[in-house]
């Protein structure tokens, strides 16, 4: 067993940006489990937008990271010593653990996973995980795509976007997707099978976006706001849905874009095509669990849904792994190597 726990804590809330100096790296001795406790080993830990929100102390749908507190995260442990009942060495579990390479639990919010289950285990921090869970219940749910619509998603080769797209097609809509770069939309439309993707780097994305969407838009699930959603906005049809699952652009905003659209603009538009946005967050659904595993992981076997994992290496490189994240230089669901599987 190691001797040493490291962990990673939040140092100082940033102003815009995150910076390394945001967080620190502690060591400590590892704990021993007592009576009714679980010690576990982390291997893999998911890096997610909704982090750069916990950092702050703005008001917000969950509590934010305190400071010197261990960053949130959820992650894929070993158990390595169990004084609870239905635990052992060598189990898999996924719980909220955090940004560190051990924790003690008591079992209580862990769920425990296969081995056998033919899926590789990063994708159960991703497609068959929390990002994939969003993308299924958001979609379904809120944006409900109808046979021969048109869907269009932000953010389309990342961890919700990717699956978003190919739940529209297999539910018989086309599925239009906005990236950034050349070999992020390459992906999208010759791997994951969308009809469409953008560069949202390249010029013009709003008469680009018009030409891929000639029947206008249906549902826009949006992952991203600020300049992408302003040129998808002008191509809703009446009763258009849009599911607003982030705004990865704005995070580290300190103030609105002085071109920003005008309220007065958008709730006009809202009004006479009888807009439908609802923004929610995953656990608003978590009734629909059961029927998420069902299919995603049948949809997975079968090829219908395909997926890729940014993976980062090393609990110390956490930092830069969620900083490159909010900055779009992640390619798929991003996850940090924390420790090999014995």
């Amino acid at each position: 067993m190691p001797e040493t726990l490291r962990r990673i804590v939040l140092a100082s809330r940033p102003a815009a940006e995150p910076q390394p100096d945001n967080f620190r790296l502690e060591e400590s001795a590892v704990p021993q489990p007592g009576a009714g406790e679980i010690l576990l080993r982390t291997l893999w830990l998911s890096l997610d937008p909704y982090m750069r929100g916990r950092m702050s102390d703005a008001p917000s749908y969950a509590p934010s990271v305190q400071i010197d507190q261990v960053m949130e995260g959820r992650a894929i442990s070993e158990v390595v010593a169990s004084n609870v009942d239905g635990y052992a060495k060598g189990d898999l579990v996924f719980g909220n653990t955090g940004w560190q390479t051990h924790a003690v639990s008591t079992g209580r919010g862990l769920r425990k996973l296969e081995r056998t289950s033919g899926v590789e285990l990063p994708a159960q921090l991703g497609v068959l995980g929390m990002p994939g869970m969003t993308a299924y219940s958001g979609l379904l749910e809120i944006g409900r795509p109808k046979a021969g619509e048109t869907v269009v998603v932000a953010a389309a080769s990342g961890a919700v976007g990717q699956v978003v797209g190919q739940i529209a097609r297999i539910k018989g809509a086309r599925a239009v997707g906005i990236a950034g770069g050349a070999d992020k939309c390459r992906f999208v439309t010759e791997e994951l099978g969308f009809d469409a993707c953008l560069d949202h780097r390249a010029p013009d994305l709003a008469g680009r976006l018009k030409e891929a969407c000639p029947q206008g838009v249906d549902v826009y699930y949006e992952n991203v706001g600020g300049k992408v959603f302003e040129a998808v906005f002008p191509l809703f049809n009446n009763f258009a849905r849009i599911p607003v699952c982030g705004l990865i652009a704005q995070y580290n905003a300190t103030s609105a874009p002085a071109d920003a659209m005008p309220v007065p603009t958008l709730m006009r538009q809202v009004l006479s095509k009888r807009l439908n946005f609802r923004g929610f967050i995953v656990s608003d659904f978590a009734a629909l669990e059961p029927d998420f595993r069902r299919d995603m992981t049948e949809w997975v076997r079968d090829g219908k849904v395909k997926h890729r994992e940014y993976i980062v290496e090393g609990l110390e490189n956490a930092p830069r792994g969620l900083i490159g994240l909010l900055r779009g230089e992640n390619f798929g669901k991003t996850v940090v190597r924390v420790a090999a599987d014995a």
